[in-house]
């Protein structure tokens, strides 16, 4: 609760010119042939005006029907995304190819489908592509399309449901600010790994020279506190942290990015697949309601806590 008290409380300081400039300005100095002082207050009302809208639209969404929630809560997010692409880009958009959702989902068919099972399709250009690299650092992700099963896997907050259908999408390994890990040795069987390859994997998202293996587990000791960086590592709103069990979802990414495919298809559906999202809300004939509604209900809360964080660690330094 404190955490989420002061991220509210670090939005409501953005909202006024003097704190955005000097915010940004701050950001700003740590980019290469930045005029720093004339590009934040060139930015600073822009910059507020994203955040502004962005929480605008979460808020009016938490308070409208499930059926017109996708449509707020996505451009919510690309609203606030757009905010934290100005402290690292001033001059963005360079252009109006970046402005383009950066992802397209496939033609939809009229019988049996599936949201679990549908996919979206990654573009070269356009807003998802440009804010994975140019907030996350990630320039290429090593697929062209996903399910939205994939996408789900990777939400710690719905393991339950995978739980229940004796599918086990996430495993806890740690906890935000620990110095150990635990990895059970059950992740080798579904990694095709032997123990010291795993390891040996591991320490390209983890600082450590130290590990031990029983009969049970792996454990690592790191050289740092765990925290939920750019990695393959998942984190929930109470810290946990969890490790995917399918080994082809095992590549760094933020679930910030997940959420945006996600929000991005429920979207597309909410406004174009009227039909079919209206029998969804108003039947429950399948077990995508469940998953869309939990959902929305955790990316409601999540994603402005997530943002607010990443714009707050820049002024920590971090």
């Amino acid at each position: 609760m404190r955490f989420s008290e002061d991220i509210q409380s670090f939005y409501t300081y953005l909202q006024s010119q003097q704190t955005a400039q000097k915010y940004l300005y701050h950001c700003y100095l740590q980019l290469e042939d930045v005029d720093a002082e004339r590009k934040s207050y060139e930015n600073c009302n822009v910059f507020m005006y994203c955040l502004n809208h962005g929480k605008e639209y979460y808020r009016a969404g938490e308070q409208l029907d499930l059926v017109l929630k996708p449509v707020m809560f996505f451009y919510g997010m690309a609203h606030l995304l757009k905010a934290c692409l100005l402290t690292k880009r001033p001059d963005y958009p360079e252009s109006t190819s970046v402005l383009a959702h950066g992802v397209s989902a496939r033609k939809r068919k009229k019988k049996d489908y599936s949201f679990l099972e549908d996919e979206v399709k990654l573009q070269h250009k356009g807003l998802f592509p440009y804010f994975s690299q140019h907030l996350f650092g990630i320039k290429q992700l090593p697929f062209e399309k996903i399910t939205m099963r994939s996408l789900f896997s990777l939400i710690p907050e719905l393991i339950t449901y995978f739980a229940l259908e004796q599918d086990q999408s996430l495993i806890p390994i740690g906890k935000r600010g620990d110095r150990l890990i635990r990895i059970p040795k059950e992740v080798c069987d579904h990694y095709h790994m032997t123990e010291n390859a795993l390891i040996k994997r591991m320490k390209d998202y983890l600082s450590f020279q130290e590990s031990q293996i029983d009969s049970e587990s792996i454990t690592i000791h790191l050289t740092d506190t765990l925290i939920q960086t750019v990695s393959p590592f998942q984190m929930d709103l109470d810290g946990m942290i969890y490790l995917p069990t399918d080994r082809q979802l095992f590549f760094p990414l933020s679930e910030i990015m997940v959420h945006y495919l996600l929000l991005y298809n429920l979207s597309m559906l909410s406004r174009y697949e009227a039909e079919w999202w209206g029998e969804l809300l108003a039947t429950k004939p399948d077990a995508d309601y469940p998953f869309i509604s939990s959902f929305l209900t955790i990316t409601q809360k999540k994603i402005p806590l997530l943002i607010g964080e990443y714009l707050h660690k820049k002024i920590e330094g971090q």
